[in-house]
């Protein structure tokens, strides 16, 4: 079943002026429940705008969105509703952080809905542990935090208040590697825990790659592809055509195959790529 749909949705920017620009050109799409999303693209492929489009931030120009069937600009008088339903991150929400302790920034969110203290509470305490925010942090003002702890907050805000839907703009932007891993881990158990549709707009192919379901492809204002991750992955040159890139043990094991390499095509991981070379290796001993 689809979660969120469009129909033609354009959108342009400062439309009948000299700097008119098309972001988003006649997108039809259809994103699954409870699914694990890529979302990639050069800069200025209009994947940002798109996402903003999910929740309402920005109106079509042209086309119209659905959130599980419903025109989300059918009624004004719904998009607080729709906003809470469709939970957007952008890039270093830790800029946003303004509250004396960490559990009351979290708090914020799920307070606006409403809800009683008891579900606060119990909201707070569980989507710190997720994130891996001990109770002594959400004590503290989350500007005593690490970089990595005050992002961890942010996110934390937004998942409080279980979105149907969680879009996360480059979240794991500035990170370090095991910053990342950690990051990345904790956002898919998020997902599979609340059975959430999880968009996550990243430019790193290995991410995508390892934590993703499906994939979504914008080129030039328009959409690519949408399809499962190992499908996209298989279409490795004209992904490189648009500028984008594969992950790098797709490209290892896509020079082995042109030198006569058994190995199968949806190759992308480093943990699939393991586990092919062990059995032609273990398939090359057997032979000898």
């Amino acid at each position: 079943m689809a979660i969120l749909t469009t129909e033609g949705l354009t959108y342009t920017y400062s439309a009948g002026t000299p700097f008119e620009k098309t972001a988003v050109d006649h997108v039809d799409i259809s994103i699954e429940d409870n699914t694990m999303c890529g979302v990639i693209g050069h800069t200025g492929s209009g994947k940002s705008t798109l996402m903003q489009h999910f929740n309402g931030l920005l109106k079509p120009t042209e086309g119209k969105v659905f959130l599980e069937g419903k025109d989300i600009w059918a009624d004004k008088s719904r998009m607080r509703d729709v906003r809470f339903r469709v939970g957007l991150v952008f890039q270093y929400p830790e800029y946003q952080l303004f509250e004396e302790t960490v559990y009351r920034d979290i708090a914020f969110g799920p307070k606006n809905m409403g809800l009683s203290d008891d579900e606060i509470r119990h909201r707070i305490h569980e989507t710190a542990q997720m994130l891996g925010l001990t109770e002594d942090m959400l004590k503290r003002s989350p500007f005593a935090l690490s970089g990595g702890q005050k992002r961890r907050a942010a996110i934390a805000g937004v998942m409080a208040m279980r979105p149907k839907v969680l879009i996360l703009d480059e979240p794991c932007a500035g990170l370090d590697p095991r910053g990342r891993a950690e990051m990345l881990c904790q956002i898919r158990d998020y997902q599979r825990k609340t059975q959430s549709t999880v968009l996550l707009v990243s430019h790193s192919m290995e991410d995508v790659a390892e934590f993703t379901d499906k994939l979504l492809v914008m080129s030039k204002a328009k959409l690519f592809c949408y399809d499962d991750t190992a499908v996209v992955f298989r279409r490795a040159e004209e992904l490189k055509a648009l500028g984008l890139r594969v992950p790098q043990i797709a490209s290892v094991m896509g020079a082995l195959r042109k030198c006569g390499y058994d190995l199968p095509p949806d190759l992308y991981t480093v943990e699939k790529a393991r586990d092919a070379l062990l059995s032609l290796l273990r398939k090359g001993a057997a032979e000898c």
